[in-house]
């Protein structure tokens, strides 16, 4: 009987495998999300990023979606990709999307999935170096517009995607160089999308302005002599006086970011001392020794009297200290986040509409926007991440699936805002 009953129960198998039809137990996956790990797989990490392979990448996807791409290449030998999507009226000043290609180096040994493989977890959660910053919002702006594109939408603004490389070295070869050239004038700039960070809270972080990077070396000289003398107006007692002034001042703005919750990172002046150099040997006092530090200052501060207090530190010192900047930024230019202002209230009126918490801010650190705002346009800083972790340049990277593809329906909305707006008096 039993030998009966499992000849029947294999007879019954065989009839519904070859009569029934099978369900697919396999979970596909979602195509932007492949897309988004196939891009997270090429390795354009510094120092030897491959742009080649992401070029390729980039204007396959371009071509697929029905986009125009072209290549522009800087006097640095960079190549920029910009894409395009014409507008019904394209007198009207045109939306960019900008993103960079590039990402920093890892440190494979703190990583629990390889860096460059894109896994994916069981909770959807996808390691990556670029996860965050910002491959994420490159793939999010393309398939928004494939989405928009697909379902027949035509706007009356141009809409343009610039793709730059370097953006992680300063972009001094990339976007720097192309905001002041004509072929960037002849995009006929309106607004530009540009990078912003995750948020671990409800909340998204939108950025409308960004710190000004100061990086200065303070040089101290002074009295050489044998190590076991007491040296009057030695190097390092100048150098201490320095430190201790730049570093209390560091203090102070810690404490005010502290006391008030209202605060950003953005709203005060960040002070880190990078490097100290100085002495030829274990027994002999130096003849020289230097500082350097890195500020980052919110536009808010007057730029002037701030520098004033510098030199004014530096010369307490001593009369023969002497001081240099690397790199010094002045610009103060923002956007406006006023809802009298088209461009903003086109940005934060989708996001209104899908329950989104915005919330502005000051950058902390540095993107390709301020080259844009430093030329007289505005930008805004925006990934749609939140309920995130802030992992940009950190170990173990990474992004859940359902947040990125939420992204793409974010910028739909968006993207969609933006190229409507009508003309508008004072339009820049």
């Amino acid at each position: 009987m039993f030998v009966i009953v499992l000849l029947i129960t294999f007879l019954y198998v065989v009839y519904s495998v070859t009569h029934f039809p099978q369900m697919d137990t396999s979970s596909k996956e979602n195509a932007a999300t492949s897309l988004f790990r196939e891009y997270l797989r090429i390795r354009t990490v510094h120092p030897e990023p491959d742009y080649d392979a992401a070029e390729k990448f980039l204007v396959r996807v371009a071509e697929d979606i029905g986009l125009k791409s072209r290549k522009l290449k800087m006097s640095s030998g960079r190549t920029i990709i910009i894409m395009t999507w014409p507008g019904t009226e394209p007198q009207l000043k045109s939306v960019i999307l900008n993103s960079h290609i590039d990402v920093v180096p890892v440190d494979e040994e703190f990583w629990t999935y390889p860096p460059f493989e894109a896994h994916k977890d069981d909770s959807g959660n996808i390691y990556a170096r670029g996860t965050q910053d910002m491959k994420c919002v490159t793939i999010q702006y393309l398939e928004a517009l494939r989405e928009l594109k697909s379902k027949g939408f035509q706007f009356p603004r141009t809409i343009y995607l610039t793709l730059v490389p370097d953006e992680e070295t300063g972009g001094h070869t990339a976007m720097e160089l192309l905001v002041r050239q004509p072929e960037f004038e002849e995009l006929n700039p309106g607004i530009t999308l540009d990078e912003g960070l995750a948020s671990p809270t409800e909340e998204f972080s939108v950025f409308y302005g960004e710190k000004c990077p100061w990086w200065i070396t303070v040089h101290c000289p002074g009295d050489p002599g044998h190590g076991s003398r007491f040296i009057e107006n030695s190097a390092a007692s100048k150098l201490h006086f320095v430190i201790t002034k730049f570093l209390e001042f560091r203090e102070k703005e810690k404490q005010k970011l502290e006391s008030d919750p209202k605060l950003t990172l953005g709203d005060v002046t960040s002070v880190n001392l990078t490097k100290v150099s100085g002495g030829i040997s274990y027994n002999v006092v130096p003849s020289e020794m230097s500082a350097t530090f890195d500020l980052r200052v919110p536009p808010t501060l007057n730029l002037k009297e701030f520098e004033s207090q510098i030199e004014g530190w530096c010369r307490e010192a001593g009369s023969d200290v002497t001081w240099e900047y690397h790199q010094k930024c002045m610009n103060q230019n923002v956007t406006s986040t006023d809802d009298s202002y088209p461009w903003w209230k086109a940005f934060s009126s989708p996001c209104k509409e899908l329950g989104l918490k915005l919330k502005p801010e000051i950058f902390p650190a540095g993107t390709d926007s301020r080259y844009i705002r430093e030329v007289g346009y505005p930008a805004i800083g925006f990934s749609p991440i939140n309920h995130t972790p802030i992992l940009l340049h950190d170990h173990n990277e990474y992004l859940n699936e359902d947040v990125f593809l939420r992204g793409i329906h974010i910028y739909t909305k968006i993207i969609t805002s933006l190229a409507s707006v009508p003309a508008f008096d004072g339009e820049h």
